[in-house]
């Protein structure tokens, strides 16, 4: 039997104050758990599976992967865990590697499209099986570098938002890890010995602008330890008025206003797409139809 950790403690309070300061989860709420094979889904599931059972609301889990295809993934290793701890669970097949493989140049880089296929797919199937909430696996370390992606390379003060409903409503994403850092979560996986499964598709390619941020911010934190805790504090901190956005704040009458979100952004980061490669080429349009949510 495993043990509480202080590991595992630490996580279970951090995604208990990220649900509960989003609201993230709600009575009745069936909530699809998106299982890549990776430290990050392992863990997140593993601790919504705790929450749920202390939880002063009921709530349902499912767990679903997709198996893109990739040569020589393990298609038996997530079926085997689920059935192991007795999570319902479904495994979704499109072969996703084929068409990433077949569009993107040989050195480009393949997360824009891989994430845009992946996401379309997840979407729709989160609303066949009647799924209230979609939960991914990102985590703080996650949130701080998409936030100086949008700042070093597309221009904007923006980062992953814990909770977000999509343009057409059919879909809300949550992060319930949020709050945590990735070294947590590394130590944990390890702690429990999770089946991670690589993703060989986009994790072996080198130069992504994301691993350059990442490398950057443990860099910094070598020389400032509360790096992280701080840029996750501030983006729970800001002050308008002391920006340059005359959309969120009215510098002629000193008054705050509330910036709308552009039309076509409230789908989960579709505008972050082109960060990964920004040499991307056109999409054919019966690409751009498979790869955008229904």
């Amino acid at each position: 039997m495993f043990v509480e950790t202080k590991t595992k403690t630490r996580l279970l309070k951090k995604m208990g104050r990220a649900i509960g300061d989003f609201g993230m989860i709600d009575e009745g709420d069936r909530v699809m758990v998106c299982l890549s094979g990776g430290k990050d889904s392992y863990t997140m599931l593993d601790l919504l599976l705790d929450v749920q059972k202390r939880a002063p609301v009921e709530f349902e889990i499912l767990a679903v992967n997709l198996d893109q295809k990739q040569p020589g993934f393990p298609e038996e290793v997530l079926p085997g865990y689920l059935d192991s701890i007795g999570v319902r669970y479904r495994i979704v097949e499109e072969d996703t590697y084929s068409i990433v493989k077949a569009h993107i140049p040989e050195g480009k880089t393949f997360c824009s499209l891989c994430s845009r296929l992946r996401r379309g797919i997840l979407y729709n199937v989160a609303v066949e099986e009647g799924c209230t909430k979609i939960a991914l696996g990102h985590h703080g370390d996650d949130i701080i570098n998409t936030f100086l992606l949008n700042l070093f390379y597309v221009g904007q003060l923006k980062a992953m938002p814990p909770i977000l409903r999509s343009d057409d409503g059919r879909n809300t994403i949550i992060r319930p890890l949020a709050y945590a850092q990735e070294s947590e979560i590394v130590a944990y996986a390890e702690e429990k010995q999770f089946p991670i499964i690589p993703c060989n598709l986009c994790g072996s390619q080198p130069n992504l602008k994301r691993a350059r941020v990442k490398k950057l911010i443990s860099q910094l934190a070598d020389e400032i330890p509360s790096l992280r805790q701080s840029i996750l504090t501030a983006l729970t901190n800001v002050t308008g008025s002391h920006l340059l956005d005359p959309e969120l704040y009215d510098f002629r009458n000193f008054e705050p206003l509330v910036k709308k979100i552009p039309a076509g952004h409230g789908s989960v980061e579709k505008e972050l797409d082109a960060v990964f490669d920004h040499s991307e080429p056109a999409f054919s349009a019966d690409l751009m139809s498979l790869a955008s949510v229904q």
